[in-house]
């Protein structure tokens, strides 16, 4: 399946039905008068975090999205049913954007979240809702409201607990494929990952989530390369990973390009936890790996691991270093959490509320 962050999306909740203009006429009912039904309220546009989807592929297929008018009121003071609702269904992660790429409408951080994009119209009175002691026999109805439409972006973030960044073919795949059951492209040349790949590492009997991005180079903040346009998947994480390929001829510059690209891009990807690994170590003899291993801790301020995922050595302390961040990250949150003020959006209410019919 062809992985797709990035979606159009025009939307159109639905018109509300036009108010009836009617009058009774029974046989031996000696006064009649109007009986008018109100018009159906329109459906809404609806979006909804579900679990099971990591990709906006869906739709590159639908770009439009209708909701249902409400149907006309009818005699005999019918009202007419309201229009049925639309909801896009998108993955963990999404956010939602005008048509201007930069207003927020919402962030999907949670499965179950829904938000209302579009609301739909109210249905027209009919004319039995006009009947008054002065005016008996009204002859006239209201239509019923337009619905809104508009066009929206989607741009989706993968949800992961760690990122891994590095140039390109520093061993990010091969680190992703060792540790989970992913199964990424893995080559011997630049850009063999072309998208993001998520996959689910365990140490000690505990899980997290891993986000392997494609490689950084010098000028990818400027759309050098495939660019920095992956970065906001790693934007969620709780630690950063930064390989380094002990293949490097410099290492240490190896590591401060891409700490540059990181900073150039913002949303603090720069002040983010940290780890460093020199990977790829059984390719070097011993003196080698003491002398990069000495100029990588002199570039990032700390003594990196040594790894290699062809034997093994050294990724289980790397995992269980990357647990250890995440669960002091998590535990940090549940408490601000659990201090927070619970806010309640008046569009994230369930479908059966909000249905109260409006003076149109």
């Amino acid at each position: 399946m062809k992985f797709l962050d990035e979606a159009k999306v025009y939307i159109k909740s639905g018109d509300g039905g036009a108010g009836s203009v009617s009058f009774r006429r029974e046989k031996f009912i000696e006064f009649g008068g109007p009986d008018g039904g109100d018009g159906g309220r329109g459906g809404d546009v609806w979006v909804e975090a579900v679990n099971g989807l990591n990709t906006l592929i869906d739709f590159r297929y639908q770009q439009h999205f209708k909701a249902k008018i409400g149907t006309h009121g009818m005699g005999r003071d019918r009202t007419g049913a309201n229009g049925e609702h639309v909801t896009l269904k998108v993955p963990v992660g999404t956010q939602i954007f005008e048509e201007d790429k930069e207003t927020l409408i919402c962030d999907l951080t949670e499965e179950g979240q829904r938000y209302r994009l579009a609301t739909g119209g109210n249905g027209g009175f009919g004319n039995a809702h006009f009947k008054s002691s002065v005016n008996q026999a009204p002859d006239w109805a209201n239509p019923g409201l337009p619905g809104e439409e508009k066009t929206i972006w989607l741009h989706l973030k993968l949800i992961a607990d760690a990122g891994l960044v590095g140039l390109p073919n520093a061993g990010k795949s091969t680190f992703l494929a060792a540790v989970t059951r992913a199964r990424p492209k893995i080559a011997n040349y630049p850009f063999t990952t072309l998208h993001p790949n998520l996959g689910v590492a365990t140490v000690d009997g505990q899980e997290f989530v891993l986000a392997d991005i494609p490689g950084l180079i010098e000028g990818a903040h400027e759309g050098v390369g495939i660019g920095d346009r992956f970065l906001g998947h790693v934007e969620r994480t709780r630690v950063l990973l930064h390989l380094v390929s002990s293949q490097e001829e410099k290492v240490g510059k190896a590591y401060t390009t891409v700490r540059r690209e990181l900073e150039a891009y913002g949303s603090d990807l720069g002040e983010k936890v940290e780890i460093v690994a020199l990977s790829q170590i059984d390719v070097l003899d011993d003196a080698t790996l003491k002398k990069k291993t000495k100029e990588l801790a002199k570039a990032c301020g700390k003594t990196p691991f040594q790894i290699s995922a062809a034997t093994g050595k050294g990724m289980t302390e790397v995992l269980r270093a990357l647990r250890d961040v995440i669960v002091e990250a998590n535990a940090g949150g549940a408490e601000k959490l659990a201090k927070a003020p619970k806010l309640r959006h008046r569009d994230t209410v369930s479908d059966d509320e909000g249905e109260a019919h409006d003076d149109a």
